[in-house]
Protein backbone atom coordinates (compact mmCIF):
# COMPACT_ATOMS: atom_id res chain seq x y z
CA UNK A 1 0.00 0.00 0.00
CA UNK A 2 1.18 3.26 -1.26
CA UNK A 3 0.51 6.44 0.81
CA UNK A 4 -0.03 9.60 -1.27
CA UNK A 5 2.30 12.37 -1.07
CA UNK A 6 1.06 15.34 0.12
CA UNK A 7 0.85 18.21 -2.69
CA UNK A 8 2.30 21.06 -3.13
CA UNK A 9 0.85 24.26 -4.55
CA UNK A 10 1.67 27.72 -5.03
CA UNK A 11 0.30 29.15 -1.77
CA UNK A 12 1.56 26.48 0.33
CA UNK A 13 3.59 26.64 3.20
CA UNK A 14 7.48 26.67 3.33
CA UNK A 15 9.86 23.63 4.17
CA UNK A 16 11.76 24.95 8.18
CA UNK A 17 14.70 25.28 6.35
CA UNK A 18 13.27 27.59 3.51
CA UNK A 19 11.65 29.82 6.46
CA UNK A 20 15.27 29.76 8.51
CA UNK A 21 16.98 30.91 5.20
CA UNK A 22 14.01 34.25 4.97
CA UNK A 23 14.56 35.18 8.72
CA UNK A 24 18.46 34.92 8.64
CA UNK A 25 18.46 37.17 5.52
CA UNK A 26 15.76 39.76 6.51
CA UNK A 27 17.68 40.04 9.67
CA UNK A 28 21.02 40.48 7.66
CA UNK A 29 19.14 43.35 6.23
CA UNK A 30 18.00 44.99 9.14
CA UNK A 31 21.79 44.74 10.31
CA UNK A 32 22.94 46.78 6.73
CA UNK A 33 20.78 49.40 7.69
CA UNK A 34 21.99 52.99 6.02
CA UNK A 35 24.64 55.09 8.34
CA UNK A 36 23.90 57.00 11.13
CA UNK A 37 24.04 59.78 8.31
CA UNK A 38 23.11 63.78 10.02
CA UNK A 39 23.14 62.27 13.71
CA UNK A 40 25.49 63.63 16.07
CA UNK A 41 27.76 61.96 17.89
CA UNK A 42 26.07 62.02 20.93
CA UNK A 43 23.18 60.69 19.99
CA UNK A 44 24.66 57.79 17.80
CA UNK A 45 23.71 55.22 20.73
CA UNK A 46 19.85 56.50 20.58
CA UNK A 47 20.02 54.65 17.25
CA UNK A 48 21.38 51.60 18.19
CA UNK A 49 18.69 49.50 18.81
CA UNK A 50 16.73 47.63 16.18
CA UNK A 51 13.61 49.09 17.16
CA UNK A 52 13.37 52.83 17.82
CA UNK A 53 11.32 55.37 20.00
CA UNK A 54 10.06 58.08 18.55
CA UNK A 55 11.59 61.25 20.69
CA UNK A 56 7.87 62.89 20.85
CA UNK A 57 6.72 59.71 22.12
CA UNK A 58 4.53 59.42 19.08
CA UNK A 59 5.75 56.04 18.29
CA UNK A 60 8.43 53.41 17.24
CA UNK A 61 10.17 52.32 13.97
CA UNK A 62 12.33 49.77 12.88
CA UNK A 63 16.06 50.61 12.41
CA UNK A 64 15.73 49.73 9.14
CA UNK A 65 13.61 52.86 8.10
CA UNK A 66 15.66 54.89 9.39
CA UNK A 67 16.91 57.22 6.49
CA UNK A 68 14.23 55.50 4.43
CA UNK A 69 12.95 58.89 3.17
CA UNK A 70 9.21 58.26 4.54
CA UNK A 71 8.74 60.31 8.11
CA UNK A 72 7.15 57.89 10.81
CA UNK A 73 7.57 60.05 13.34
CA UNK A 74 6.29 63.40 13.72
CA UNK A 75 8.93 65.21 14.81
CA UNK A 76 11.83 63.64 12.05
CA UNK A 77 13.56 61.42 14.68
CA UNK A 78 13.77 58.61 11.99
CA UNK A 79 14.93 60.81 9.24
CA UNK A 80 17.96 62.65 10.45
CA UNK A 81 19.80 62.37 6.54
CA UNK A 82 16.75 63.34 4.54
CA UNK A 83 14.25 65.97 4.21
CA UNK A 84 11.41 63.83 4.37
CA UNK A 85 10.11 65.15 7.55
CA UNK A 86 9.34 69.19 8.07
CA UNK A 87 10.40 69.08 11.79
CA UNK A 88 14.39 67.26 11.02
CA UNK A 89 17.41 68.37 11.66
CA UNK A 90 20.67 67.65 10.10
CA UNK A 91 23.79 67.24 12.17
CA UNK A 92 26.93 68.33 10.28
CA UNK A 93 29.96 66.54 11.42
CA UNK A 94 32.23 69.48 9.89
CA UNK A 95 35.71 67.60 10.84
CA UNK A 96 38.29 70.04 12.11
CA UNK A 97 35.86 73.08 12.30
CA UNK A 98 32.72 73.91 14.07
CA UNK A 99 29.83 71.19 13.75
CA UNK A 100 25.75 72.62 13.38
CA UNK A 101 22.79 71.43 12.99
CA UNK A 102 20.61 72.35 9.74
CA UNK A 103 16.79 71.82 9.16
CA UNK A 104 16.61 68.84 7.11
CA UNK A 105 14.98 70.60 4.56
CA UNK A 106 18.74 72.00 3.56
CA UNK A 107 19.76 68.23 2.84
CA UNK A 108 20.53 66.95 -0.83
CA UNK A 109 19.35 70.04 -1.88
CA UNK A 110 22.09 70.43 -4.39
CA UNK A 111 23.74 73.71 -2.10
CA UNK A 112 26.28 72.72 0.30
CA UNK A 113 25.39 74.11 3.90
CA UNK A 114 27.93 71.82 6.15
CA UNK A 115 31.45 72.90 4.63
CA UNK A 116 32.31 69.00 4.77
CA UNK A 117 29.51 68.62 2.34
CA UNK A 118 27.95 65.70 4.49
CA UNK A 119 24.48 67.23 3.11
CA UNK A 120 24.62 66.51 -0.15
CA UNK A 121 25.59 62.66 -0.43
CA UNK A 122 22.64 62.19 -2.18
CA UNK A 123 22.31 65.35 -4.31
CA UNK A 124 24.40 64.41 -7.28
CA UNK A 125 27.03 67.08 -6.62
CA UNK A 126 30.50 67.01 -5.05
CA UNK A 127 31.18 69.73 -2.73
CA UNK A 128 34.31 70.85 -1.59
CA UNK A 129 35.70 70.44 1.81
CA UNK A 130 35.87 74.03 3.21
CA UNK A 131 36.55 73.43 6.54
CA UNK A 132 39.01 75.32 8.28
CA UNK A 133 41.67 73.25 11.01
CA UNK A 134 40.77 75.65 13.65
CA UNK A 135 43.41 74.18 16.44
CA UNK A 136 46.10 76.78 15.14
CA UNK A 137 43.84 79.62 16.74
CA UNK A 138 41.90 78.17 19.59
CA UNK A 139 43.57 79.98 22.30
CA UNK A 140 42.53 83.75 23.17
CA UNK A 141 45.20 86.43 23.93
CA UNK A 142 44.86 85.21 27.72
CA UNK A 143 45.43 81.70 27.22
CA UNK A 144 42.17 80.89 27.78
CA UNK A 145 40.39 78.56 25.13
CA UNK A 146 38.41 81.09 23.11
CA UNK A 147 37.12 78.12 20.68
CA UNK A 148 34.85 76.69 24.20
CA UNK A 149 33.21 80.18 24.63
CA UNK A 150 32.38 80.94 21.17
CA UNK A 151 30.41 77.47 20.61
CA UNK A 152 28.37 78.37 23.48
CA UNK A 153 27.50 82.22 22.03
CA UNK A 154 27.35 80.73 18.64
CA UNK A 155 24.22 78.63 19.22
CA UNK A 156 22.03 81.77 20.08
CA UNK A 157 23.86 83.82 17.35
CA UNK A 158 24.66 86.60 19.73
CA UNK A 159 28.95 86.13 19.31
CA UNK A 160 27.81 86.04 15.55
CA UNK A 161 25.90 89.12 15.76
CA UNK A 162 28.71 90.77 17.84
CA UNK A 163 32.06 89.48 15.22
CA UNK A 164 30.52 90.17 12.25
CA UNK A 165 28.00 92.95 12.67
CA UNK A 166 28.02 96.18 13.54
CA UNK A 167 24.81 97.10 15.19
CA UNK A 168 23.49 100.95 15.14
CA UNK A 169 21.37 101.62 18.22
Amino acid sequence: MTVPRPSRRLGSSSPPATLLLRLLLLAGAADAAPPLVGVSPQDAAYFAPQVIACRDGSGYFPKNRLNDGYCDCADGTDEPGTSACPEGKFYCRNVGDIPRVLFSSFVNDKICDCCDGSDEYESGIHCQNTCRNIKGFAQADDGSSELSANRLDVSNGSWLAEKYFQIDA
